[in-house]
């Protein structure tokens, strides 16, 4: 599998700035990024987002179901799978009832994200029902004290280990180093927030270098393409 990054925001402000960068798969909600966005959680105000989506750089949006029963779950998976069947994945809790409605929807064809994910077993569910990624929450693993990047890198061996392509979508990444350690332990798929995005990019000496660059041009006689 290759390499697939995606933004985690619901701010249209933060899809323009890097989706055309070109570096994302796509991009990754839920509720709680809806409300510090400002935008309402009701399908009338995703369906908004997915037709931003439609005009930037997003192979796919993730969008989280909601409604707590199986059967409510299910059918607002179903609604916002509607908006565009070719672009939106439908992310749900592993949870029981969130498993349920990920069974019915994987059944007719929906992609399913599986979200929520603190421990290793939890993996198997999403193995066992031919979900498409799975999201484990890698800083907030660490917030109870755990070993989060040896927790998530051993549900990447187990599903290794018992032969699944399900991808793990690691999420709740606080720092460029997070994804270091854990892309060079195999692991091929990411979301990140803005400021974790901007933080790949701020590297002293390689903004020294750049400069460095520009000025010995400007002395050069170089004035850039025509």
């Amino acid at each position: 599998m290759s390499l697939r990054l995606f933004l985690d925001s619901a701010d249209p402000a933060q899809w323009r700035r890097w989706l055309p960068a070109g570096l994302f798969h796509g991009v990754t909600t839920n509720p709680t990024l809806l409300q510090r966005s400002g935008r309402p959680c009701r399908p009338e105000a995703l369906a908004e987002l997915v037709e931003l989506a439609r005009d930037l750089p997003c192979r796919e949006l993730h969008l989280q179901a909601w409604g707590r029963e199986a059967d409510r779950l299910e059918s607002c998976g179903r609604t916002l799978h509607g908006f565009a069947p070719e672009r939106v994945v439908v992310k749900l809790p592993v949870t029981r009832e969130g498993s349920t409605a990920a069974a019915r929807l994987i059944a007719s064809g929906v992609p399913v994200t599986f979200t929520a994910c603190y421990e290793v077993s939890q993996v198997l569910i999403a193995a066992a029902l031919g979900a498409d990624y799975i999201a484990p929450y890698l800083g907030r693993i660490g917030d109870l004290g755990r070993d989060g990047a040896a927790e998530v890198i051993s549900m990447h061996q187990a599903l290794r280990g018992v032969g699944c392509e399900v991808r793990l979508l690691v999420a709740s990444l606080r720092r460029p180093a997070d994804l270091g350690r854990l892309a060079a332990a195999g692991l091929d798929t990411f979301t990140l927030a803005p400021d974790v995005v901007a933080a790949l990019f701020e590297c002293e000496v390689t903004a020294a270098a750049a400069d460095a660059f520009e000025q010995h041009a400007a002395a050069g006689g170089g004035k850039g393409a025509a």
